[in-house]
């Protein structure tokens, strides 16, 4: 059974005029219910997270500014979000979902977090709408349960994964690949273990033959027992902040690829979703939906 992590929370109020897309989580698994691709009992409301395993990936002293809701304003405002405890809690049951998500990928072959893919965030700081780094919280989870012993983390975001790199700069056991544009934020980018940047207004062909000749290699090379996919839409042509040029068709063949390398390799894969920021949701959703699509067809 497809699972996929949703609570009503992921949808936080924000400024009016504020430039990220919130109602898309409420909007994705709508119009999957709408479609019959999945039903209620598809999808599951994240539990607590403990401050212990916050505290796996990130800094005791960020941690607590967060949660005592005392980051200093410059660094609040490199969150792009106004600080509350409702959004710390929100950030806290998406990284749960993540986690939560990792076991029905051990059992179905893949999981979907609605929210997540906060790549952004660094051991010690948050930025780019990212707090607490979901897929890095859920990588640290499966090793210190011994759940895994060798992780891939797939970043196809339209922006570098800056903060899993640094998270994981010495953890030889996860391996970070990022595909981004190579013009776009962050500015000061950090090293991961494979960055494929790419020049503005790359678009569907190029694109997947760099993908193509990629990943498998990885896969065959790392020998993960555990993906995590980020699977960003900000890749789109009609993204306003995205650079690229990717069609809905291409970024659907991305998605496909990418299942298709994870089932044949039978590794489980947790997919979060990451950014898109394009004009019209209608853009931004059928994309997102287009992930699950894929994932119910070649899974189930």
């Amino acid at each position: 059974m497809l699972k996929i992590a949703y609570d009503p929370i992921y949808v936080h109020p924000l400024p009016t005029g504020h430039r990220f897309p919130m109602l898309k989580y409420e909007l994705i698994p709508s119009q999957l219910l709408h479609e019959g691709i999945i039903g209620r009992e598809n999808i599951f409301s994240p539990g607590d997270l403990s401050e212990e395993i916050i505290l796996w990936t990130h800094e005791s002293v960020y941690w607590e500014q967060l949660r005592d809701l005392t980051l200093p304003p410059k660094e609040q405002r490199r969150t792009g979000f106004p600080l509350s405890s409702r959004l710390i809690e929100r950030e806290m049951r998406i990284a749960k979902g993540t986690i939560e998500g990792c076991y029905y990928a051990l059992e179905h072959g893949v999981a979907f977090n609605v929210a997540g893919g906060t790549h952004h965030a660094g051991t010690n700081w948050g930025e780019g709408f990212c707090l607490l780094n979901d897929q890095a919280i859920g990588a640290n989870y499966l090793l210190h349960n011994k759940l895994a012993s060798s992780i891939l983390i797939i970043d196809l975001d339209v922006h570098q994964g800056n903060g899993t790199a640094q998270i994981f700069k010495d953890n030889p056991r996860v391996f970070t690949f990022s595909m981004h544009g190579a013009n776009n934020f962050p500015f000061r980018k950090e090293r991961s273990d494979l960055d494929i940047p790419l020049t503005d207004g790359t678009a569907d062909e190029k694109y997947l033959r760099l993908l193509k000749a990629e990943l498998p290699r990885l896969i065959s090379q790392q020998k993960p027992d555990f993906i995590f996919y980020l699977a960003g839409v900000d890749v789109l042509t009609t993204d306003k902040l995205g650079k690229l040029n990717l069609s809905k068709a291409g970024c659907k063949q991305r998605d496909m690829f990418v299942f298709e390398q994870c089932i044949a390799a039978k590794i489980p894969v947790q997919v979060s979703m990451g950014g898109g920021y394009s004009p019209n949701i209608r853009n931004i959703v059928e994309a997102h939906c287009n992930t699950y699509r894929v994932a119910n067809e070649l899974y189930f």
